[in-house]
């Protein structure tokens, strides 16, 4: 009799349609509800065999197959070569069932338990909704051995600051993993391997994405499930291609007005405007008319292109398994529940459009099956797993609250919950713990996020390309590519971003159709340098440079060039200079020197104007507010600051005289080249000395900003010849705790383990040759002359006797010199014996315990080293006669012949 009977997907889909996930009613009574018990395999089979189980389905006339008919059916599936439908078996991966833990290979008895309730639970169910498609819960591991799904997940906490929070740890898993897609997208896994063994490959399909990710949030401490359902085609095939790529997305200004200045209680009217307001009211009507209509010719134009990129019909919407990731409100500060698509890291809220229906979600700890009507997606779904109507539970005794009826009072509640828990200490069944291996990710591996550290992404008009740090040669870890149609033919805009610059270059944002390139640098390089706009990396072209103005000494905040002019803004100045605009000439012609080269003139400046913000420590009449200096025509502008309750400034026109500031000549002032206007009348200005000091300051005023224009010229040129050579010949950043790339730390390393290798094996060669300082004296020779030999065995035996007679000495002296000095100690306690007090008497008595501890010390050490100064002698002596290298064999002969 045949046992099992396999039917093909494309069979079965013709003869029983799929659909998603549907209870046969909306509300599940108490008289259709699964009830789990522990029991075997065999005991169920046994049941539906004889009739007396829960699951016996009733046979009819159209279900007996006589035994002929079964003979026809063994021979038809005889010629069907079964295939893997799982696209977790990836054909490069062997895997060696002995390299694995015993837990790969062999279920324990909870385990085994726990398959025996699973397969109760997965027959009641299939008994009672016939219509639905089966249910995830028991796959094979990587040694082809059956285990439930809630086991695969192993809780871990990695210790990466990065993974703490659920948005990182989600680009983390969507970033280090590659999609490996089923083969069929309507049926579910038949195998579902370990996490680590994922991360070994680091390629798996949706349901090995949201396992690993599950693990890694359960471990953070987020409340997440693994959510088996359907979802769009889209979201199945990781189909980015009609979104925008999320470092697009803009946030979204705000609508409120600026508010409005108010208006002073003393202020000018301004001037009547002699317009009919008829005329303007027609005018404005005429103007929105005409942007409504290209208001609305726009939003035909995109509505026309949406269409056209709308991709076409699925014939399988709604029949494709997809496995995602569901977080709960309640831990971790989650405000809302929460969707997590693994395989791209996005987060989507429960009733998106791209989720169309969930069968089964599960933790480490329990497994529900949904029992609410998914024809309007996950949209009306509601994720109280605790809700006995809307969730299944499988093991009882889950940590999930159950729902509470209203009606009941607080005292039945207590008392159910009494009865409940007794009754749940004789019936509950811990989930056992994971079978897999712990998740390890080496910092290296961290690091490359990416396989092979690279990592490609399509987007609607856009192209994200990802890869890990000093992977590219100029640290450049992602570029994101923008093009103007769907077709990806023509660039619009390119923006990529840098790590670990010796430049500090973060981010190089380049327009192609505008020709305009704009660098950001973080804090730290010695021009302060913060944001560079250009066109051309040549001087004296269109181009806008912001600076960290605190970390600069004349607090330049922003410099915008042309041409023809050149701006400045500064911040937090002494001076209180914030503006300074310069006008440039045209450059004259280069003039060649003799027997030199070709030389340029600098470009001559025409005007240069500065702005200075007000100093309240003097009176506004003396406050510059701005200063034009027209150099080509020699005269002086100044304007005053205003007070509060004026309404005109004072102000200076000079017209600066020849020999301004030479000795030896007279100059006159007169009205014509000395033109003022004062606010309020005040004697000094009309004195001549006044005034022609006012010149002079005004004068040394021009030269100063004139130095200061060249010393900026100057500057500008420095930066982009710095610039030039720094995108040359881009350096990179190392740590010096990163001591796989720190070459130099490396090599310095690696060298002084050499010399200090090299010293311990000359120094436990010194020690182990004592011949070796004699031998040096004689040039080290190959072999030894008698003479020779007789001359090194005398040296040896006389030094150690003197370095014995030395030692000696060295103790003689040491008891010679404590005998001595308690001796006189002794004699003045002789001599002021009556006259101490008790504590001197107390003194001495602890110094004279102590000397005469040492006098002891030294007179056995002295005894101890006479005993033992022969027997050295004598060792040694022994041992030079049996050195080779004084042997008979190993000395050379003597000169002439005779040895």
């Amino acid at each position: 009799m045949l046992g099992e009977v396999s039917l093909r997907v494309s069979d079965y889909i013709s003869q029983h349609p799929m659909r998603p996930a549907l209870p046969v009613s909306g509300v599940v009574t108490t008289a259709t509800r699964i009830h789990i018990s522990p029991c075997r395999d065999s005991d169920n089979m046994e049941d539906l065999e004889d009739g007396s189980g829960e699951g016996q389905i009733p046979e009819t006339e159209e279900d007996i197959l006589t035994e002929e008919d079964l003979r026809d059916i063994q021979e038809d599936l005889s010629h069907i070569e079964v295939t893997n439908g799982d696209s977790s078996q990836d054909p490069d991966a062997v895997w060696d069932n002995e390299s694995f833990p015993e837990s790969y290979r062999t279920n324990s008895l909870k385990e085994q338990t726990l398959l025996s309730l699973a397969n109760n639970f997965w027959r009641q169910y299939t008994h009672l909704y016939p219509d639905r498609k089966p249910l995830l819960m028991c796959l094979l591991n990587e040694c082809g051995l059956e285990k439930f799904v809630c086991t695969t997940l192993q809780p871990t906490l990695l210790p990466y600051s990065d993974l703490y929070n659920w948005r990182e740890c989600a680009r983390f898993v969507s970033e280090f993993l590659s999609m490996d897609p089923m083969n069929s997208p309507i049926e579910l896994p038949r195998t579902l391997f370990s996490s680590s063994s994922v991360l070994q490959r680091q390629k798996g399909n949706c349901f090995d994405f949201s396992i690993l990710l599950c693990s890694l949030l359960l471990g953070a401490g987020y409340d997440v499930y693994c959510v088996s359902g359907y979802a769009s085609r889209e979201m199945c095939l990781m189909d980015e291609s009609r979104e925008v790529c999320p470092l697009l997305e803009k946030t979204k200004e705000s609508n409120g007005e600026p508010p409005k200045k108010p208006n002073k209680k003393y202020s000018v009217r301004p001037p009547r405007q002699l317009i009919s307001r008829f005329e303007l009211e027609q005018e404005a009507k005429h103007q929105a008319k005409i942007q409504a209509m290209h208001l609305k010719e726009q939003e035909d134009e995109e509505q026309r292109q949406a269409e056209a990129e709308k991709a076409g019909p699925d014939p399988l919407y709604g029949l494709r398994v997809h496995c995602w990731v569901l977080v709960l409100s309640g831990k971790r500060e989650v405000p809302e529940n929460f969707f997590i698509d693994a395989l791209t890291g996005n987060a989507y809220p429960t009733k998106d459009e791209h989720f169309l229906g969930i069968e089964t979600v599960w933790n480490h700890e329990n497994y529900w099956a949904n029992m609410q009507d998914c024809h309007n997606g996950c949209k009306d779904m509601t994720f109280d797993l605790g809700d006995p109507v809307c969730w299944e539970v499988m093991l009882m005794g889950s940590s999930k609250p159950l729902l509470l009826i209203p009606d009941m009072e607080e005292e039945d509640i207590e008392e159910e919950e009494d009865d409940n828990q007794d009754q749940d200490s004789r019936k509950i069944f811990q989930m056992p713990p994971s079978w897999t291996l712990p998740i390890v990710i080496t910092p290296k591996e961290f690091e490359m996020r990416s396989p092979h550290g690279k990592k490609l992404l399509q987007y609607k008009k856009s192209v994200l390309e990802k890869w890990a740090p000093y992977l590219q040669k100029d640290g450049q870890v992602a570029c994101l590519t923008i093009y103007q149609d769907t077709k990806y033919s023509l660039e619009v805009e390119v923006q990529s971003w840098f790590q670990n610059r010796m430049d500090k270059l973060d981010m190089r944002q380049q327009k192609r159709q505008a020709g305009v390139t704009t660098e950001y640098f973080s804090p730290g390089r010695s021009d302060a340098l913060k944001v560079h706009t250009y066109r051309l990396l040549a001087p004296e072209t269109e181009r806008t440079m912001i600076f960290y103005s605190k970390a600069r000494l004349d607090g330049l905040e922003r410099r915008e060039e042309k041409p023809k002019e050149m701006t400045e803004i500064f911040q937090g100045r002494t001076d209180f200079l914030h503006c300074r605009h310069t006008v440039f000439g045209k450059r004259p012609k280069k003039v060649a020197i003799a027997g030199g080269p070709m030389e340029a003139n600098p470009r001559p400046v025409l005007k240069i104007t500065e702005r200075f913000y007000r100093n309240t420590e003097k009176p506004a009449n003396e406050d510059v507010a701005e200063r034009v200096f027209l150099i080509t025509e020699d005269r002086i502008n100044v304007r005053y600051h205003r007070h509060d309750d004026h309404i005109t400034t004072s102000y200076w026109e000079f017209q600066k005289p020849s020999n301004l500031g030479e000795k030896g000549f007279s100059i006159v002032l007169s009205p014509e080249s000395c033109i003022s206007y004062q606010v309020e009348s005040s004697e000094k200005c009309n004195k001549q000395l006044y005034v022609y000091e006012t010149l002079l300051h005004l004068q040394q005023g021009e030269l100063s900003a004139k130095e200061a224009v060249r010393r900026a010229e100057a500057e500008v040129l420095e930066i982009l010849s710095v610039r030039a050579q720094e995108e040359s010949d881009p350096q990179l950043m190392i740590s010096i705790y990163d001591t796989e790339r720190n070459e130099k730390s490396k090599e310095q390393r690696e060298a002084l383990e050499r010399a200090a290798q090299e010293e311990r094996l000359q120094s436990a060669l010194l020690e182990q040759d004592y011949l070796a300082p004699f031998l040096a004296r004689l040039g080290d020779p190959e072999r030894l002359t008698r003479a020779q030999a007789q001359q090194v065995k005398e040296d040896c035996l006389r030094d150690l006797k003197q370095r014995l007679i030395e030692k000696a000495n060295l103790i003689q002296a040491r008891f010679e010199k404590e005998t001595q000095e308690l001796q006189k100690k002794q004699q003045w306690y002789q001599e002021n014996q009556t006259s101490m007090t008790q504590e001197v008497q107390d003194t001495y008595t602890e110094y004279c315990s102590e000397a005469m501890f040492r006098i002891q010390i030294l007179e056995a050490r002295l005894t101890r080293h006479k005993e033992l100064a022969p027997q050295k002698y004598l060792a040694l002596e022994d041992r030079l006669n049996k050195d080779p290298r004084l042997c008979e064999g190993h000395i050379s002969p003597q000169p002439g012949g005779h040895q």
